[in-house]
């Protein structure tokens, strides 16, 4: 079974949830961007939650499948059609080999996600299968894709399997199958003109001035075009240390917001690296790393703070829905989570 890459689109990549277990060797977890929005995909055609897909970034590719395979489309909405078909979000869909999957205009998000029952089967690189595109490492040969790139995929689990037949069976002589069902709107959210993201304070939070932390917190900021996988440059009021104190490199990671010494700050991104030497003004909460994460460029954001209970209680309730999705999916085919 395999995906046959007509066309790359901007940026798609093999993402997972990363490579875990190696930034004291330096190495940076990567992994997807939405890792909300991947799960979710995952689950809804019975693979692991960690297992490979693809990241299609704003502007989509153009895959034949070239076997009968069970797939879902989470994330960003890239307008995704079937032989020329608009295709629903968030839901199993069956397609038969020849079936072809396009994408028009971005019209919410910036992060697509295709999930494939059996998951992606590149090689593992230290444990996972994800892109690192810096460093050429995982994914397909460590790169994004290309027109011509042929992907393996695994064969489906059980559980993938009878979601497969039950659409397979409503197809007939159609050529692809939809479910009807979708995960909670919590599961499928897409970001507004004006997003908040919520954070908690940083290491060094009180080492600005009182005017730079109601800055931060009172006033809009906009993604500005130097934002990517390792983080996104943010443009709005100058923010300034109330002291000239060198800092100690200290950790990092996906959402912490560091100020340079341009007084703009910037939030760390999947390919984040293990460290820094910048002041760590926030960290966003895990709950709305997907929001982060579908925000693109000239697109505008509000930081709201919340406290460490907040936020872990945030994280709960995401976890919560998940494992009440994977619950709900499993019932639908009678099989034990």
């Amino acid at each position: 079974m395999s995906l046959n890459i007509l066309r790359p689109g901007l940026l798609t990549t093999v993402q997972d949830l990363g490579r875990h277990g190696y930034q004291a060797d330096g190495v940076v977890v990567s992994g997807a961007m939405d890792a909300v929005a991947l799960r979710v995909g995952n689950l809804l055609v019975g693979n692991a939650e960690d297992a490979a897909g693809l990241e299609i970034t704003v502007l989509g590719p153009r895959i034949r499948f070239e076997a009968d395979h069970l797939i879902a489309l989470t994330g960003a909405h890239l307008s995704p059609t079937l032989n020329g078909r608009s295709v629903g979000m968030n839901r199993p869909v069956w397609v038969a080999a020849g079936t072809e999957l396009a994408f028009g205009a971005a019209a919410a998000g910036c992060r697509a996600y295709l999930a494939v029952a059996g998951g992606v089967a590149v090689p593992l690189v230290l444990g996972s299968r994800s892109t690192y595109l810096r460093a050429g490492l995982g994914g397909l040969h460590g790169r994004a894709l290309r027109a011509g790139d042929v992907l393996p995929t695994a064969p489906p689990t059980p559980l993938g399997q009878k979601l497969m037949a039950m659409l397979a069976a409503l197809a007939s002589p159609k050529t692809w199958a939809q479910a009807s069902y979708t995960p909670g709107p919590r599961l499928c959210g897409t970001p507004l003109p004006a997003t908040t993201v919520r954070a908690i304070a940083g290491p060094e939070h009180e080492q600005f001035s009182p005017a730079s932390q109601r800055a931060f917190w009172q006033q809009p900021f906009r993604v500005s075009p130097e934002a990517d996988r390792m983080g996104y440059r943010l443009q709005g009021p100058e923010l300034n240390r109330q002291t000239n104190a060198e800092l100690l490199s200290g950790a990092v990671t996906f959402g912490t917001v560091q100020v340079p010494a341009s007084g703009q700050p910037i939030a760390l991104m999947a390919d984040h690296q293990t460290t820094g030497g910048y002041p760590r003004l926030a960290q966003v909460i895990t709950a709305d790393f997907p929001v982060l994460a579908q925000l693109r460029p000239g697109q505008q954001l509000w930081f709201q703070r919340v406290t460490l209970a907040e936020a872990q209680a945030l994280y709960l309730a995401q976890e919560r829905q998940l494992r009440a999705l994977r619950r709900g999916i499993a019932l639908r085919v009678n099989l034990t989570p």
